[in-house]
């Protein structure tokens, strides 16, 4: 789940909370709730703002990293054709363009 700060005014409060992307938090109460923070005695009905945080993506630093996370990762070879290098055992090493055989296993590296 995506982590959010949200910032109080009434208090000068940062909130660092995590929730899906399609809640909207509105008020320093339903914050608190969902942060699992005190209220104290700023107001329930306290506005609260969004504060924008740059995105922190992490990239595994290992091809056997990216094959353990469900990653396919191609390199390219020659003129249409790209190396999997991380491939399963049932899969293409080579991936050659026009070749639908040689394409990844997506179905199977995509778990719910």
């Amino acid at each position: 789940m995506p982590l959010y700060k949200y910032l109080c005014p009434d208090n000068g409060a940062q909130v660092e909370v995590s929730h899906p992307s399609d809640v909207n938090l509105v008020n320093w109460g339903q914050l608190c709730f969902v942060g699992q923070v005190e209220i104290g005695e700023t107001p329930f009905e306290a506005s609260i703002e969004k504060v924008l945080m740059p995105a922190q993506i992490v990239v595994p630093d290992s091809n056997s990293k990216l094959k353990e996370n469900g990653f396919t990762k191609l390199v390219k070879r020659d003129e249409g054709v790209y190396e999997n290098v991380t491939a399963l055992d049932d899969e293409e090493r080579l991936m050659v363009a026009g070749r639908s055989e040689t394409l990844p296993n997506i179905p199977k590296k995509i778990k719910d």
